[in-house]
């Protein structure tokens, strides 16, 4: 079974409350620790209405606060300010964090009559492709015409098909009860999905007020009769004006009566009506106009034994108070038993159960947008926590990284500089850089020792002492030697210096173990929902067959290394057997190296990306490959190709790049793009602590 669900809407007042909790029932029968998590709530969680009933009726051991993501105001804050990614990673990190409690996690996605224009229409899916969760889409009917909610579909269906958002099945809520025939006809008929597609009537009491929740809404005072068990539903509001004679004309079952309360004929004749066989009984009389009946008629009610209707006055006139009352909805409240189960009753027979649940055990979640997969690198980096070095101490984008890194206790750190100089620019951007370590390489007493581990390991290439001595002030190598003595486990470089700077030190004395031919590199291309693995696009331009051999198998261990199961194309211009020249040859070598090499794994080549990346395409060129249309690692031909197809797709497709990973080396160091911005320092130190983990192990 899937262990999360989405339930999104893109329309107002779609009532998806009484599927959640349809869900949740059909769940609570099949998972212990079942969760629940609103992605945007329009209130504080305790004050939250949807997770005061679902707490209260399911074994839920969240906490309110662990099951919302953020409330709306904070939503409007952050779109406002341009912060749209910071809503979306805070969304992930508090889903992820509940998930990580619960069997199964159902969340259930904003409430677009809550929305301002700051949000778009599709916000809602958006959620659920970041959170990489299949979705259920209630789609709500109210007030439309069949055309109207065939149309709400298909827009509905393009959205999430647009927004690579995989949809579990639709229900179509507050269908016009007498049309729910001809709806179901026409949707059948009309809709070209193979989702599953189930209606739900409108069920008028499951949207009226109870007394009690008008009175609260009203913040109405107590005047006389029962002034608790006021769970009875309000089906119209009648304001009484007229003689009590035509007045009695007018009652109807469940009315709410509002009248002057300065009108005492109208209370005598209401509670005459009740007690009448011939007449309906109201719900209740809301007294307005801040007036009190006279002490005489006071004195006569608090003479009536088990009065059968509440009384309850307000200060507002009469006009005020009934737009007020008739504005107020009925809720779905833990406290309400009648309500909840009409609620259910009309999930569970709308619904066909047993096949929405083979749909939520066949469904797992086949996405990872680029925060899932941040959240997922932070999150292993942190269960072994490891020490890295950062030698850009003047780059105010590194002390940026090191204070997320640090606030979120990902790793730790060693920035190389001068203290003092690190701290006053740390200060001016309203840093605090706690519990990081500072060492100037210039003035470290590890300088000496450093320098004569250097003259040992390059004396036999002509350096001297004196040279070595110099070199240590360099930061790259001085942090590089950090590594290589295991006084910090990784080093992330490049934001102020080049490639060849960075990576040099690491060539010289770091090294590949024995069964490395060389180091290489890749990108890891987070697209809206995967995450690819591009290699090599930053290091060797020219790789021969055998080297194109290893830069597979390295790459294949990269991506497995960061949950990603190893699929791999070996790029060429020709797909198959379909073309010959050294070039193709040479890709077609280098799958039989690899093949030899590592049999286990899933590797084919020559093959166009086309056919490595499209279903369609591969079932054309390459039809009996198990690696064409399914790849997630592409192995380039060579440098050119391959730096310039991953800065085509990140520019092009908005995908977020993440590298180069340099792979290959004997402890991890890394390097970074000079134009990098902040969260890419930050994801690059968590890819090298789990890089570190993995020396660890060996």
């Amino acid at each position: 079974m899937a262990d999360n669900l989405y339930i999104a809407s893109l329309e107002p007042h779609s009532g998806k409350l009484v599927v959640t909790l349809g869900i949740m029932e059909m769940l609570s029968c099949r998972i212990n620790q079942l969760g629940f998590f609103r992605a945007i709530s329009p209130v504080a969680a305790e004050k939250d209405s949807h997770i005061k009933l679902i707490s209260s009726r399911f074994n839920v051991s969240l906490e309110p606060e662990q099951m919302v993501g953020v409330t709306y105001d904070q939503a409007r804050s952050w779109i406002a300010a341009g912060e749209e990614r910071r809503l979306f990673r805070e969304i992930v990190r508090k889903f992820k964090a509940a998930e990580e409690t619960c069997d199964f996690l159902l969340c259930e996605g904003p409430d677009i009559t809550h929305l301002s224009d700051a949000f778009e229409f599709g916000i809602s899916i958006r959620i659920a492709r970041e959170l990489g969760t299949p979705a259920l889409y209630v789609s709500s009917a109210l007030g439309l015409s069949l055309t109207q909610l065939l149309e709400n579909l298909k827009v509905a269906e393009k959205t999430f098909k647009q927004l690579q958002c995989p949809l579990l099945a639709i229900l179509v809520n507050r269908v016009t009860p007498a049309l729910m025939d001809e709806a179901a006809t026409m949707v059948k008929e009309q809709c070209s999905t193979d989702i599953p597609i189930d209606l739900m009537p409108e069920i008028e009491r499951l949207n009226r007020p109870t007394m009690e929740e008008i009175i609260e809404e009203l913040q109405a005072d107590w005047f006389g009769g029962p002034r608790a068990g006021l769970k009875r539903d309000v089906l119209d509001f009648k304001v009484a004006a007229m003689s009590p004679a035509n007045f009695l004309d007018y009652i109807e079952k469940d009315d709410l009566i509002i009248t002057p309360g300065d009108r005492p004929d109208i209370i005598f004749t209401t509670l005459a009506a009740i007690t009448s066989k011939n007449y309906p009984s109201p719900a209740g009389i809301l007294l307005s106009g801040n007036l009190t009946p006279a002490d005489s008629v006071v004195h006569v009610l608090e003479g009536i034994d088990d009065m059968p209707i509440p009384i309850y006055r307000v200060p507002s006139d009469t006009y005020r108070t009934v737009m007020r009352a008739t504005a107020v909805t009925g809720k779905l409240r833990s406290d309400n038993e009648h309500k909840v189960a009409r609620a259910l009753g009309l999930f569970e027979a709308s619904v066909d159960i047993p096949a929405l649940e083979e749909r939520i055990r066949l469904t797992p979640s086949t996405t990872m947008s680029p925060l899932m997969f941040e959240y997922s690198i932070f999150q292993q980096a942190k269960k072994d926590r490891k020490h890295i070095v950062l030698p850009e101490g003047n780059d105010e984008r590194i002390l940026q990284a090191a204070e997320i890194l640090r606030l979120r206790d990902v790793v730790d750190l060693t920035i190389l500089g001068r203290e003092d100089v690190i701290k006053t620019k740390a200060a001016m951007l309203g840093l605090k850089l706690e519990n990081v370590q500072f060492i100037n390489p210039e003035t470290s007493d590890l300088r000496n020792e450093f320098a004569e581990t250097f003259y040992e390991l390059r004396k036999h290439k002509g350096i001297t002492m004196d040279n070595a001595h110099d070199v240590m002030t360099d930061v790259s190598y001085f942090g590089t030697m950090m590594v290589y003595k295991d006084m910090v486990d990784g080093m992330v470089s490049g934001a102020a210096h080049t490639t060849t700077h960075t990576i040099r030190p690491a060539f010289q004395f770091i090294r590949t173990p024995p069964d490395v031919l060389l180091v290489s590199s890749v990108f890891l291309m987070c697209m809206d929902t995967r995450v690819l693995v591009y290699g090599d696009c930053a290091i060797n331009p020219n790789p021969n067959a055998e080297q194109l051999a290893d830069i597979a198998i390295s790459s294949s261990n990269t991506a497995r290394l960061f949950g990603i199961d190893p699929i791999i194309a070996m790029l060429s211009y020709s797909s198959g057997d379909s073309g010959a020249g050294n070039d193709v040859d040479q890709v077609r070598e280098a799958v039989q190296i690899a093949r030899k090499r590592r049999p286990d794994l899933k590797i084919d080549g020559p093959i166009q990306y086309d056919a490595a990346i499209d279903a369609t395409v591969a079932s054309k060129k390459m039809p009996e490959s198990e690696v064409a249309g399914r790849a997630t690692v592409f192995i380039f031909p060579d440098l050119n190709t391959g730096n310039n197809t991953y800065k085509a797709v990140q520019r092009s497709s908005g995908a977020v790049a993440i590298g180069p990973v340099l792979q290959g080396l004997n402890k991890p160091v890394n390097d970074l793009s000079r134009g990098c911005l902040v969260p890419d320092i930050v994801n690059t130190v968590a890819i090298t602590a789990i890089q570190a983990q993995e020396v660890a192990k060996k």
